[in-house]
């Protein structure tokens, strides 16, 4: 033989290989008659076990090359599993090569068949190159491999065209002992033998996106080290992880980058110092190397390419246009999440890339998805064909006015979701790729001497297996014979089709699928309460950029398209951004008061601030106000009772600010202390305390002024009568000075003529200190 195929098996003798292709062709009627049988047979049939060309399941596990040259020869290898309960005997794998299918929807139609149908699908090629089994057990799976030349398959040397490509097994079981077609699985044979002489311009987009990992928590040291969830995004930066596969492939296919920047901004946070959540507490994260050699791996494999940075965590536009415009404030984030964007992307990977560029979940966009779309500067939309749909026999170029200088780049359906599935299976992943190129090139045939540029926009995250079936599909058409690379930027300045739609669907005509899916109003309602709290701590902080970057990034996260379809995680990272922030805030308040007792006119009352955070406050005004002003006023307003004062006090330390105040009456008197921003904004909450007024009436006055008096006038006459004693007794003594001498002069006087010894004894009473003898 000239040509031996490559096969696990044994060989059947040439005469007996004839007999049984004849056998083959003749029990083929049997099976069409029982095709043509009424609905109950059929049903009766469907109930059994595995029966016809169902009985051996044939999987097709690789093809290469993938689009075979004139000189190129093609092996497949799969295996065979029999799914029936009888034992499969003189079993073959066949190659069946046709018909040529014409246009992109012939290819849909061949890839949903199953099972044989005769008359439909073509002979098998040269007996040489079967593979045979002398049996197949049930439930055992058998490996094949068969190799044939490409000029062995009687194709059109002159003209391309997509050929369905069978691989089906043969055989007989004991209770049916004739042969025929028991198993097949089919694909697509793209074949371009010549290059064609205008290629289709092929995009592709090479997106690097994942889900929210960071916090909008960060340590209270000097470099604000951020918190993240866990270390999932770890396992994926690792080699052989999804975003380090990503970078791989992709850096050698001629792709058009597609970046979050928050996803280079969440890696370059793992560069350093970091914390992971472990439950109440935190731990110091590990992968920073890991991290290091990631952003490394995208700065080397995007240098020279076209990179388009989408605005800081990929808002969901759809869900903005259709639930966020009710609420205020919501379009606002778009604006500063399209410029920190181009910072993150220049700083971390040194290139300038395109923000021109918005990207609607799926490509489907309304009327209010453009408008959203282009609010943040944006010219260009990335739709898909499905969403602006054409009546054409073609598919025309993906560039197309829309209006108000918008253009819509429409990627093509067919290509977009050609790897959505679950490309680890082998076969799958074969078959998807296959039927790829094939409607690559069924494309290019529709309107040859017509140039378009098609583009890609395959799944946002796609998986490890998805991104290797995309790489392998891409390094199929590097010979160019039917398409050429474009990046993103070029394909949308192309001359658009004059013959293209390009009316944007109506609000009614989003999918309801994608519409379940979108944000709640109640998440744009959280996200303004979430900003209005920022807003009003900000403006109270000496270094407010602390706070301001992280929260005002935790906000665009909290837009994420990543939170499609995960309503419960979404709601959580929300309510986590709201308590962690207002936790902050908490940490500047008024200290509580005990009720203070005020005796006297006239006092001062003290009101502590206290501030916890690791930064100072300022611009903050303390108001205090009597609820009575008529028996406690404070200094400054008799009439309304309120007098404030401003507030600054730096980090970790307290203020306390002392009010001047005054009593007319007693009793109590509720105060309430308030702080405000100087826009006259509450901050925080207010905090009441009472004041008990005392000793302070009109009598109560009078009284002490007249026992003041009684004292004075008690010691006044205690002066007057001291001195009155005083002038007395020197009287006395004058007087016994004069009778000594009178004594001596006259001493022949009589007794009787003596003068008394005292005075005679006044009736009045003694003077105050006067000292009475007896």
């Amino acid at each position: 033989m000239a040509e031996a195929a490559d096969f696990q098996g044994m060989r059947i003798p040439p005469a007996r290989r004839w007999l049984r292709r004849t056998a083959s062709l003749i029990t083929g009627v049997p099976l069409v008659a029982g095709l043509l049988c009424g609905p109950a047979a059929q049903s009766a049939y469907a109930a059994e076990e595995p029966t016809g060309s169902r009985t051996v399941d044939v999987s097709l596990d690789t093809l290469t090359p993938e689009a075979p040259g004139k000189k190129d020869k093609i092996t497949v290898s799969g295996t065979v599993v029999n799914k029936g309960r009888q034992t499969v005997t003189d079993a073959h794998v066949d190659l069946r090569v046709g018909p040529e299918l014409l246009g992109r929807t012939a290819i849909d139609e061949a890839a949903e068949r199953a099972g044989y149908t005769y008359g439909v699908d073509a002979p098998t090629i040269d007996d040489k190159y079967s593979v045979e089994f002398p049996k197949l057990v049930s439930g055992v799976a058998y490996d094949f491999t068969l190799s044939v030349p490409a000029d062995a398959l009687n194709l059109d040397d002159d003209d391309g065209g997509v050929y369905q490509l069978g691989v089906s097994l043969a055989g007989q079981t004991p209770n049916q002992s004739y042969e025929r077609v028991l198993g097949i699985e089919r694909t697509f044979l793209p074949w371009q033998p010549e290059d064609v002489e205008k290629k289709t311009r092929l995009t592709y987009l090479w997106p690097l996106i994942s889900s929210t990992h960071l916090t909008s928590e960060t340590g209270s040291d000097e470099q604000q080290t951020p918190v993240f969830e866990d270390e999932a995004l770890a396992a994926e930066l690792a080699p052989g992880g999804r975003l380090d596969q990503l970078v791989s492939l992709g850096r050698d296919l001629p792709v058009t980058w597609v970046i979050d920047p928050d996803l280079l901004a969440t890696v370059d946070a793992m560069t350093r110092n970091y914390r992971v959540k472990a439950g109440d507490s935190t731990v110091a994260g590990k992968n920073q190397a890991v991290a290091k050699r990631w952003l490394s791996a995208v700065e080397s494999a995007v240098q020279g390419e076209k990179v388009v940075a989408l605005p800081f965590a990929d808002p969901d536009l759809a869900s903005l246009a259709h639930k966020g415009k009710s609420v205020s404030g919501s379009l606002s984030h778009l604006q500063p999440a399209t410029e920190v964007a181009e910072v993150t992307v220049e700083t971390i990977l040194h290139v300038k890339p395109s923000l021109d560029f918005a990207w609607p979940v799926e490509g489907a966009i309304d009327s209010s998805i453009v408008d959203v779309a282009t609010s943040a500067g944006a010219h260009k939309v990335i739709a898909r064909s499905d969403s602006l749909q054409d009546n054409l026999p073609y598919t025309p170029t993906a560039a197309r006015p829309i209006g108000g200088g918008t253009t819509a780049v429409v990627a093509d359906t067919r290509l977009s979701t050609a790897f959505q599935g679950d490309m680890t299976r082998a076969g799958e992943s074969t078959l998807a790729v296959q039927k790829f190129l094939a409607q690559s090139l069924a494309l290019t045939l529709q309107e040859p001497e017509n140039q378009r540029s098609i583009v890609v926009a395959p799944q946002r995250v796609p998986t490890i297996a998805q991104a290797q079936s995309m790489a392998r599909a891409l390094r199929a058409l590097e010979p160019q014979r039917w398409t050429q690379p474009l990046d993103l930027v070029a394909a949308a300045s192309a001359k658009p089709d004059a013959d293209a739609n390009t009316k944007v669907p109506s609000a009614s005509q989003y999918p309801a699928g994608l519409r379940k899916q979108e944000l709640p109003v109640q998440a744009f309602e959280d996200i303004r309460e979430t900003q209005n709290t920022l807003d009003k701590f900000k403006v109270i902080l000496t270094f407010a950029d602390r706070v301001e970057a992280p929260f005002g990034r935790a906000v665009d996260r909290e837009l994420s398209t990543a939170w499609r379809g995960k309503p419960v995680a979404a709601q959580q990272y929300r309510d986590g951004v709201q308590s962690y922030l207002q936790s902050l805030t908490e940490e500047v308040q008024l200290i509580e008061k005990s009720a203070v007792t005020l005796s006297g006119r006239s006092a001062t009352i003290p009101v502590t601030v206290q501030n916890q955070l690791v930064q100072g406050i300022d611009d903050l005004v303390l108001r205090l106000k009597s609820n009575n002003p008529n028996r406690l006023h404070l200094d400054g307003d008799r009439n309304k009772g309120v007098a404030e004062q401003p507030i600054k006090v730096e980090g970790g330390h307290s203020q306390s600010v002392k009010f001047p105040a005054a009593a007319n009456a007693n009793g109590q008197v509720q105060m309430t202390a308030q702080l405000y921003t100087e826009d006259g904004t509450p901050y925080g909450r207010p905090m009441s305390f009472t004041v008990k007024v005392s000793e302070v009436t009109p009598t109560v006055m009078l009284v002490l002024a007249g026992g003041v008096l009684l004292l004075v006038l008690a010691g006044v006459r205690m002066y007057t009568q001291r001195k009155r004693a005083a002038a007395a007794e020197a009287a006395r003594s004058d007087q016994d000075t004069s009778d000594t001498e009178s004594d001596v002069e006259g001493a022949d006087e009589q007794p009787s003529d003596l003068a008394p010894d005292t005075g005679p004894e006044s009736g009045n009473p003694s003077g105050a200190g006067e000292k009475v003898d007896r």
